[in-house]
């Protein structure tokens, strides 16, 4: 059980660095994953930015995924589901652009106008705040992987094993604290699991302060 995202993101910190895990950059996914990476950026001495997804949901049921997309169009979709479901190609497709679409607008919020980091040739850690289907974490890291990074490693304080054991199909390395069989839902394993609001997340980047 974690107290709060910071709390998850301090020993989230100490496990990266006992595993001696490099990195140039950190990219946590907003908005909840900011509380937990800007203690992992401080403590790997790297920058701290974003990586953004959206999911993408079912005809007639948006809450349930079938994927998800990031601001540069990289997808992750979930095939036996999309095929069980009989869910049309059109619709995946159109779903994907207004899922890529929100993921950019996204980014642009965080960002301004910033341009994006430097990825090409650079050990990338992304960080969740928690795993559950995987399928906005699987978007991110194929977000970074297509972007030319040299190694990538995802770090999340809890998941179940399944969708854990999946995401290494994904990247070089996987670090997730607590693995509970019995998984239920990523705020279960919090004390304190509140929204964090826009605002009060891009305040952990590293240009917060800026004019």
């Amino acid at each position: 059980m974690f107290e709060a995202r910071a709390d998850a993101g301090a020993r989230l910190a100490d496990a990266l660095a006992e595993r001696e895990v490099d990195a140039d950059l950190v990219l946590g996914i907003p908005r909840g994953a900011l509380p937990v990476a800007r203690p992992v950026a401080d403590r790997l001495d790297a920058p701290l930015d974003i990586v953004a997804a959206k999911k993408l949901g079912m005809p007639d049921n948006p809450e349930f995924a079938i994927g998800a997309a990031t601001s540069d169009g990289s997808v992750w979709l979930n095939e036996t589901v999309i095929d069980r479901h009989g869910v049309d190609e059109s619709y995946v497709e159109a779903e994907r652009e207004r899922a890529a679409a929100t993921a950019r607008g996204k980014a642009e919020t965080y960002r301004g106008d910033r341009p994006a980091p430097e990825v090409a040739g650079q050990r990338v850690v992304v960080v969740d705040d928690g795993v559950a289907t995987g399928a906005t974490a699987r978007a991110c890291l194929r977000q970074v992987r297509n972007a030319g990074a040299e190694h990538v490693v995802l770090a999340a304080p809890v998941g179940p094993p399944s969708s854990v054991a999946e995401l290494t199909d994904e990247a070089d390395g996987v670090v997730v604290l607590e693995e509970p069989a019995d998984f239920r839902a990523v705020g279960a394993y919090y004390r304190d699991f509140g929204q964090v609001p826009d605002e009060e997340a891009r305040a952990y980047l590293d240009w917060a302060g800026d004019s």
